[in-house]
């Protein structure tokens, strides 16, 4: 393989850097939500809609930053909207009552969509170039930047810095950190560039694959959420944890998917895509099978829980980036494609939250997680079959097949 240029090198740091400072600023989003609900007085019920909100301002202004990504290059769009969509923070931070806090959130959700079509649109041109599989590293980045956005406000908080200067403090650092990363992106995009060995196809993916990759992108974000939303839960009113042990399943869940997404890049690289992808499903099924039967035991049942969460964050780990790679395997209207399976993406994690909770009270949380278990199965039987026909003609190229 070709070693890439010290252009593409550097380009790959950069996305590396833009990655963690988007997971700096969501973090930063979702820590502050305690002390916003505190100095507005909202309540569970007005804090959920304007999560609503929130996910509806990224849907709704994700296909906008696809197209604008096609005509201008995703490199102008990240640098543009990523300062912006840090200084979004300032908005909630400073919002005086609940409806300027929604019109605020909309934007900010706005922004921060936008910055996650480019910058993952980016990140495909730089993998493109640099001939391997890099895309989940670029994830996991983002998971480290989410930790440090999180220890930035708890931190804080402890040290009895307010929760709005916070906030907005870290929006304009943010801000100003962004302009680092920019200025190393790729510039003169194209979709007939030689990467490494292959040589990537000049036409855009059919509309029924991208409609399909999307699928699969939903059922990887509502079996990937379930176990960030519900593991701990589950540990405690299934497998008989005290809520601080019971937290710990979390926390493994959590860091098993960001230690697979940091270290899996370079077997992926030697994998067929869809063989990948049909590995990643299979063990994220037999991790829920482990969930699933952990109640059922004897003795052990959390310990056999435990593992069975962090079987499934590493099946999991790395579904989306590969179905973001299989995009930039299309060729042409990388954005305009990318934007579509991203909106997917996120209606899934909308909806999972609103299937999984009510079959959860209507029998039990054990067997609500038989949805993301069957999800799971969906990337293991359709994930290989969709991610082949976006790839058959990268791979054909490439001299892979």
């Amino acid at each position: 393989m070709t070693r890439p240029e010290p252009a593409v090198r550097r380009a790959r740091m950069a996305v590396m850097g833009v990655f963690g400072l988007c997971g700096l600023i969501c973090a930063v989003w979702s820590a502050s939500l305690p002390s916003i609900n505190a100095r507005l007085h909202l309540g569970e019920g007005r804090i959920g809609l304007v999560l609503l909100i929130t996910a509806l301002g990224s849907m709704a202004c994700m296909p906008v930053a696809g197209r604008l990504a096609d005509a201008w290059s995703s490199r102008a769009v990240v640098r543009v909207i990523a300062p912006v969509a840090a200084l979004t923070l300032l908005g909630p931070a400073l919002a005086p009552n609940f409806p300027v806090l929604l019109a605020a959130a909309f934007v900010l959700g706005g922004a921060l969509g936008s910055l996650d079509v480019a910058m993952n649109g980016h990140a495909v041109e730089v993998e493109t170039r640099y001939g391997r599989s890099i895309m989940s590293t670029f994830h996991g980045v983002w998971s480290l930047g989410g930790v440090a956005g999180g220890l930035t406000i708890t931190v804080g908080l402890h040290l009895d810095t307010g929760g709005t200067a916070l906030m907005a403090g870290a929006g304009v650092v943010a801000a100003v950190l962004f302009f680092l990363p920019g200025k190393h992106l790729l510039t003169g995009e194209t979709r007939h560039e030689v990467a490494g060995d292959a040589v990537v196809p000049s036409g855009g993916l059919p509309t029924s694959t991208i409609v399909l990759l999307g699928v699969v992108a939903l059922a990887g974000f509502v079996s990937e959420g379930a176990g960030y939303s519900w593991a701990s839960l589950h540990a405690q009113g299934m497998l008989g944890a005290d809520p601080a042990t019971a937290s710990f399943a979390y926390t493994a869940f959590a860091a098993a998917l960001t230690v697979s997404r940091l270290t899996a890049d370079r077997l992926r690289s030697k994998v067929n895509p869809a063989s990948w992808m049909r590995y990643a499903g299979s063990v994220a099924v037999l991790g829920y099978a482990l969930v699933l039967v952990a109640p059922l035991l004897p003795g052990g049942r959390l310990a056999f829980g435990l593992v069975g969460w962090v079987v499934v964050a590493a099946g999991l780990a790395t579904v989306v980036p590969a179905i973001f790679s299989a995009v930039g395997a299309g060729g042409a209207n990388v954005g305009r494609a990318l934007s579509w399976v991203t909106t997917m993406a996120y209606a899934g994690q909308l909806g999972g939250p609103a299937v999984i909770g009510p079959l959860a009270d209507a029998t039990s949380l054990g067997t609500a997680m038989v949805v993301p278990g069957l999800l799971a199965a969906v990337i293991a039987v359709a994930g290989p079959i969709v991610v082949r026909r976006a790839t058959a003609k990268h791979l054909t190229t490439a001299g892979l097949d």
